[in-house]
């Protein structure tokens, strides 16, 4: 069995942002498609982008506190989706998917949060 790979959760995550852009692509061109789809495109590419940083911490306390921001950048970009689907402003299979995707992610990031207290308390 060879080495796992490294950046699996970087690759994840970048995979995510394009998914988050490919769905901010196809809103329609109204008032809330074009609000929804600014904030989207922010929230829902910040994490990938926050990963990098994530993984320069320069103390355990930094460590978490750069994974809740991006955990929260996750969260505000479920909502997003959310409204989007609910709404509807867009009926398509990628929304859906990035929204599994989505939920996916913040509970690995809510985990990695929860293990990451824990280990400091010891």
């Amino acid at each position: 069995m060879g080495e796992p790979r490294r950046y699996d959760l970087e690759d994840r995550l970048v995979k995510f942002a394009i998914m988050i852009l490919e769905v901010c692509d196809i809103l329609p061109n109204t008032k809330a498609g074009n609000n929804l789809e600014h904030q989207l495109s922010k929230s829902g590419t910040a994490p990938a982008l926050m990963y990098g940083e994530v993984q320069a911490a320069e103390s355990r306390a930094d460590f978490i506190h750069k994974m809740k921001m991006l955990l929260k950048e996750l969260r505000e970009t479920r909502i997003s989706l959310r409204i989007i689907n609910e709404k509807p402003i867009l009926t398509h299979e990628k929304i859906g998917s990035a929204l599994k995707e989505c939920n996916e992610l913040i509970g690995i990031f809510t985990k990695s949060i929860e293990t990451a207290n824990k280990n400091k308390l010891r």
